[in-house]
């Protein structure tokens, strides 16, 4: 296990409601730019010539730069100071959103969205920071306030996106994103404090010491997983909606397609409300009653995905669970380590965006070839994993604690 020496904390500005809110804001504003495309994707598809497959592969390299954005860039927030690595990355992010703006085939949109990827990782900097201000005892209702900010921006988004480039056109809709992070990077600089690491690692240390912090924690190799195989879930569900909801019984526009979104948000606010529970509850069995919300968004989608009241009903239980799951699994791994939160944070987020790359790409190819069902079925399958890596957890400690009470003569 890699060494690693600890320095005095440089003092750090208390974490007020108004930096706090202003933290959610960032977090949504910024993971939007990875969920521009997805209500767009048919319109898209139609500039280039293309297919769902082929155009699907926009949402897919946008998910795949973010995982590995976090690996590389998210564990420098526990040994540089923040605020500085935040406002790089802004710079660059804003750049990568202009280079798909100006897009003029699919091989220069792949790139540059894979580009947007890799720097759209401001939440994730965010996120522990918030859990390094606040008070003692406050760690997860922090994070689950900012998380419903980042929640919100990937929900509204879709209906951001959907009425901007659905009326005047996608590449409109990314060039207000490139200049919504200029303004952005400007109000950050301005008004995030600085906030100093206490962790003194190279960064070849740094990268290494995360095997070690898997190994060591089971629940964050339980969390990942859980993360991973619930936002494959969310992906394969959003990718696909846009296409379905084009043909029968809905023959909706993309304008309407995104007014999803808008449904998604009303589940998305209750991530504070686990926060907060996340402090007082245990949170494996908050968790366990989030992960049947997602079956059971699916088993709608899949029986009744037909009439809009099932579709409205699933996509608040599916955004509640999967939203809800997330913010309570990074509570409890925040909590394993405090000075590698950006590590631990690292670990689980990049294993949660592989599970949206992965979920990106079947949702497209599962409509491609077996439509609709196929979606809620591959879907479906991806959460009930989740639940299996939770329910074995809790039955391989149940049958460890078994061998170590004594039996009765």
């Amino acid at each position: 296990m890699s060494q690693q020496a600890s320095r005095p904390s440089a003092a750090t500005t208390p974490l007020s409601k108004g930096l706090l809110l202003m933290m959610a804001l960032s977090a949504g504003m910024t993971v939007a730019n990875l969920y521009y495309n997805q209500p767009l994707l048919a319109d898209i598809g139609r500039t280039f010539g293309v297919g769902p497959d082929a155009v699907g592969f926009i949402s897919t390299f946008t998910q795949i730069g973010y995982a590995l954005g976090m690996f590389l860039f998210v564990p420098l927030g526990d040994i540089k100071e923040r605020k500085g690595l935040i406002t790089i990355l802004l710079a660059l992010v804003c750049v990568s959103l202009i280079g798909v703006a100006t897009a003029q085939n699919l091989p220069w949109i792949y790139a540059a969205s894979f580009a947007v990827g890799i720097t759209t990782i401001v939440p994730q900097i965010l996120v522990p920071l918030a859990a390094t201000l606040a008070a003692p005892g406050e760690q997860g209702k922090a994070v689950g306030t900012v998380m419903s900010g980042l929640l919100l921006g990937i929900l509204l988004t879709r209906t951001v996106s959907g009425l901007i480039g659905g009326t005047w056109g996608w590449r409109l809709m990314y060039a207000l994103a490139a200049a919504a992070m200029l303004a952005l990077l400007v109000l950050l600089r301005i008004k995030l404090p600085s906030n100093r690491p206490t962790t003194e690692l190279r960064y070849g240390q740094l990268l290494g010491s995360m095997g070690s912090l898997i190994k060591r924690y089971a629940t964050l190799r339980e969390s990942a997983l859980i993360g991973g195989a619930n936002f494959a879930a969310f992906s394969i569900f959003w990718t696909a909606l846009s296409f379905y909801l084009e043909g029968e019984p809905y023959r909706y526009s993309s304008q309407i397609a995104g007014l999803f979104g808008l449904v998604g948000a009303a589940g998305a606010l209750g991530a504070p409300i686990v926060g907060r529970m996340a402090d007082r509850l245990r949170t494996e069995w908050i968790i366990g009653v989030l992960l049947l919300l997602n079956l059971l968004s699916y088993l709608l989608f899949g029986l009744w995905g037909g009439y809009l009241w099932a579709l409205i009903a699933g996509v608040i239980l599916l955004d509640l669970g999967v939203q809800g799951t997330q913010v309570a699994n990074m509570a409890r791994i925040y909590a394993l380590e405090p000075p590698a939160r950006s590590r631990l944070n690292t670990v689980q987020m990049v294993t949660t965006f592989l599970g949206g790359a992965i979920g990106s790409s079947l949702g497209s190819f599962a409509w491609r070839h077996w439509g609709w069902r196929g979606v809620c079925l591959a879907g479906g399958a991806t959460v009930l994993f989740g639940v299996i890596v939770w329910a074995l957890r809790r039955l391989r400690r149940e049958g460890i604690g078994a061998q170590a009470r004594p039996t009765n003569p």
